[in-house]
């Protein structure tokens, strides 16, 4: 559906003007269908990226600062959040023998279990692009590194 039938709205000041809104409504949208879909596992989006990281480090220990560094919304608070899956016993965190400041998290296997159930979920969102062809998914990737770039 277009943006314009979407969001109702005639005209935007210029192109540029509805790349920017319509990048940000995808991005909401698409944030809306993950949020849905950790629901039941009483996961939030931010949680859910904390486990996928600690799953690709995995069975390594990692800092609160490797996980602020690879989180995609670098607003949250990771010690918090490192906290709070503990309580649900998906992570374990422990002070760093060598340097007592620091915090070491692993996943634990509990949280492994719960990403392979997830992983289903993530498939099924990520089935959502195949209305673009592998040529469009490529340029789309090229044009978002280039706008970050």
């Amino acid at each position: 559906m277009k943006l314009e039938d979407e969001i109702v709205q005639k005209s935007f000041d210029s192109d540029y003007h509805k790349v920017a809104v319509n990048i940000f409504y995808t991005s909401n949208w698409l944030e809306n269908i993950h949020t849905e879909a950790f629901k039941p596992h009483n996961l939030t989006i931010q949680q859910f990226n904390i486990l996928r990281i600690l799953r690709g480090q995995y069975p390594k220990t990692v800092n609160l600062k490797l996980i602020k560094d690879r989180m995609l919304d670098k607003m949250p608070d990771v010690s918090r959040l490192v906290e709070r899956l503990r309580e649900k016993g998906l992570v374990d965190r422990k002070t760093c023998s060598s340097d007592r400041r620091h915090i070491d998290v692993c996943i634990t296997q509990d949280g492994l279990n719960l990403l392979k159930e997830i992983d289903a979920d993530i498939k099924r969102i990520n089935s959502r692009f195949s209305a673009l062809n592998e040529d469009e998914v490529e340029t789309l990737n090229k044009l978002l590194d280039k706008l970050r770039g």
